[in-house]
This record gives C-alpha cells, structure tokens and sequence, in this order.
C-alpha cells in the first residue's frame, strides 16, 4: 500500500508515487475528474481501468423547495397566481442570503397550501430587481393578485417573514 502525504491528505506521497513499488499501482489505476467539480485536485477520484466509473460528489444540502423564479417566467408565477407569492430576490455572492434560503424552504413547507414561495436572483434578473426597487439583498417581497403587498429588507429571523405572510393571508 502507499503511504498517503499526511494523515489528513488522502492523496499518495510524490515519493510514494516515484517508488518502483508504486509503479504496478499507477499502470493499473488513473485518476478520473467529474466534470462538474471546479477543483480536479480535490475531487480526483481513483477508478479502475477494467470497470471505469465516474464518481460525483453530490451536495449535502437538501434541494431548494422554493424554485427559481426568472424574468420568463415572471408573470406566470407570481403576477397571474391566485395565491399569494413571496419571493425572495438573493445574489450568489451573499452570505446572508443562504441563511434566508433556509428559513424561506421551511416556510415553502410550512405553508404549501397558503402561499407559492419563489427565489430570484437579483443580478441575473436585473430589470425585476429594479422594476421592485431593489437596492441590496436580501429582500422577501409578498405578492398577492399581482401586486406588491410586503417587505422584509435584510436577514431577520423567521418569525418576521411568518408574520409579513399572516398579515397577506388576512388581507
């Protein structure tokens, strides 16, 4: 067997690699990089050359259960939709914004019957961004019968979203 670089790298040695030992193990193996993967040195995985599998590293948070919301399909969903929508406009950069992706696919759960519950994201959307003057992220917005009804500027906790979509319901 070869000896790995450190105990916390689950790579071979260069050494343990330039052994003569090691030579059968390099004929025998190649190393295979899932294209999806931004970092082959990472997420190099050994494969066998008779039974030649890719393997992918999945994520390990769970699906959005609020799916996303685009300038296509904009008035569909949520300006035609007879119940109220809240949509949450994010960026890919924000820190805050995936603590609020959280709290909005609970609530997506907690009121699937209520509410459809919708992201955006605001720099690939820009002309809704600003149509809704949209200034920084994160901003949940309410909608009901096409128009805008609430807001919620910023990250808060989830009790503040719970009672902005009250307040629509008993509207």
């Amino acid at each position: 067997m070869i000896a790995a670089a450190s105990s916390s790298s689950p790579f071979p040695s260069l050494s343990a690699l330039s052994s003569s030992s090691s030579s059968s193990f390099l004929r025998s193996t190649r190393w295979n990089v899932s294209p999806s993967l931004p970092f082959p040195s990472r997420a190099a995985v050994r494969v066998s050359q008779r039974r030649c599998q890719t393997l992918r590293v999945r994520s390990m948070r769970h699906p959005n259960r609020a799916p996303v919301v685009t300038h296509n399909s904009w008035d569909e969903l949520v300006l035609k939709s007879e119940i109220p929508v809240l949509v949450e406009f994010y960026a890919s950069w924000c820190g805050p914004c995936r603590m609020v992706h959280r709290m909005i696919d609970e609530i997506a759960e907690e009121f699937a019957q209520d509410i459809k519950c919708f992201i955006l994201n605001a720099d690939a959307d820009l002309d809704i961004a600003q149509r809704y003057e949209v200034k920084a992220v994160p901003v949940v917005l309410l909608f009901k019968n096409g128009q805008r009804c609430e807001s919620v500027v910023g990250t808060m906790p989830k009790d503040f979203y719970v009672a902005a979509i009250q307040r629509v319901l008993d509207s």
